[in-house]
């Protein structure tokens, strides 16, 4: 037996960029190097005390069975409540579907839209899994790309003259990964007014990092009243709750989508875990305080990170507005020589930084965009700044 005998599929899928720098950055790391990850898009904070408190209870309770496949009725509800109170979607429970995490529900939400041939609108940069998940399906990813000049933003004008007949699905993600980029009401209404003149096309809003927006109020695509039936609202903990590790993600989306997620879900995993979503439900109703706390220390670190980073000559950054990722344009260093080895393109701009620095990156590459590389800023105040002197140091040869 041999890898001929694999799936075609396959040959369309490539490893998540993000957990292959991490693999590497440990390999390093075990050599004995002190190895600064800023690679993988994980919270360095613990899970809140009051949510651990709700799954050790729960477990004490005996939630230790089978959920249903939509989600634990007490945890829909709760989600219901969340949707609306936060981002004025209302949603009965036949419109609500947890998975094991969001990335769970886009790949469902992909499976039940998309047949292959049909065109999927993926506004990128984009988080890596978008691009590979819809290939995976048969989909053909249409990349609408912005810049740094326009703050990573795609413009409605790009929009519109991306729909053709085969367009099928629009996903993005707002606060933004990689970039952190935050889409205002305004320009979110632009958007809107685009894809309502083609009332078959389906919006998936990845809103993960919601919690995490330094500017004004989240702003979700789908509270447009002429936008409800044609918006997925992909949503879940691991970001705004630290609890990256529970696999919790939910989506609202109208029922005929949801139903059909349900179905490819019960052939695949069924329901998530009963304890984490206890968990979850005591997360969404209770004290928000720690999830303030945290986004008060990601809005320190990213003012550090874009100040450190500018100080670096040849380097451009924008200001991001959410998330915990900064993505700055190094494209100025690609062909430059440090006398031993020359700087290509972002993949090689990470992989130097990593084996001569032990600063653990990720290239622009592997979310669409080659000019620039991704820093997650959940890290310690000191390590930011000790990556920082090391990227400095390490830069400064480059001619």
């Amino acid at each position: 037996m041999n890898s001929k005998i694999l799936a075609k599929r396959l040959q369309r899928v490539n490893e998540s960029a993000t957990i292959a720098m991490a693999q590497k950055a440990r390999e390093i790391a075990s050599q004995g190097h002190d190895v600064i990850s800023l690679s993988l898009g994980q919270p360095d904070f613990d899970t809140p005390d009051h949510v651990k408190e709700a799954a050790k209870k729960a477990l004490d309770e005996g939630y230790t069975n089978y959920t249903p496949v939509g989600g634990h009725p007490e945890f829909v509800e709760a989600i219901i409540h969340k949707f609306k109170r936060d981002n004025n979607l209302d949603f009965k429970a036949d419109q609500i579907v947890v998975s094991c995490g969001a990335k769970q529900s886009i790949n469902n939400l992909m499976n039940a839209l998309v047949d292959p041939g049909d065109e999927v609108i993926i506004f990128t940069p984009y988080w890596v899994s978008y691009f590979d998940i819809v290939t995976m399906v048969g989909g053909v990813p249409v990349c609408l790309k912005a810049g740094i000049e326009q703050d990573f933003k795609v413009t409605p004008a790009q929009l519109e003259a991306a729909i053709t007949d085969k367009s099928k699905v629009v996903i993005f993600s707002s606060p933004c990964n990689p970039t952190g980029s935050v889409y205002t009401e305004e320009e979110l209404y632009a958007l809107a007014k685009v894809i309502d003149e083609k009332e078959d096309l389906i919006v998936i809003s990845d809103e993960i990092y919601e919690y995490i927006n330094f500017g004004d109020k989240h702003k979700s695509i789908g509270s447009f009243d002429f936008m409800k039936d044609q918006v997925a609202t992909v949503n879940g903990m691991a970001k705004g709750f630290a609890m990256t590790g529970w696999r919790i993600g939910y989506m609202g989306a109208p029922s005929w989508l949801a139903k059909a997620c349900k179905a490819i879900q019960s052939q695949v995993t069924s329901g998530a875990a009963s304890f984490s979503q206890k968990a979850s439900a005591v997360a969404l109703m209770s004290d928000m305080q720690p999830t303030q706390e945290m986004k008060k220390a990601f809005l320190r670190r990213k003012k550090l990170m874009k100040e450190g980073l500018l100080n670096i000559n040849g380097i451009k950054t924008n200001d991001p507005q959410g998330a915990f990722y900064i993505f700055p344009d190094v494209s100025s260093f690609f062909g430059k020589s440090n006398g031993s080895v020359t700087i290509q393109n972002s993949q090689d701009f990470a992989m130097l930084l990593l084996e001569n620095a032990h600063v653990a990156t990720v290239a622009g590459s592997a979310f669409g965009n080659d000019k620039c590389i991704r820093l997650s800023y959940a890290a310690s105040d000191e390590e930011l700044t000790e990556a920082l002197r090391r990227m400095k140091s390490f830069l400064e040869p480059f001619k």
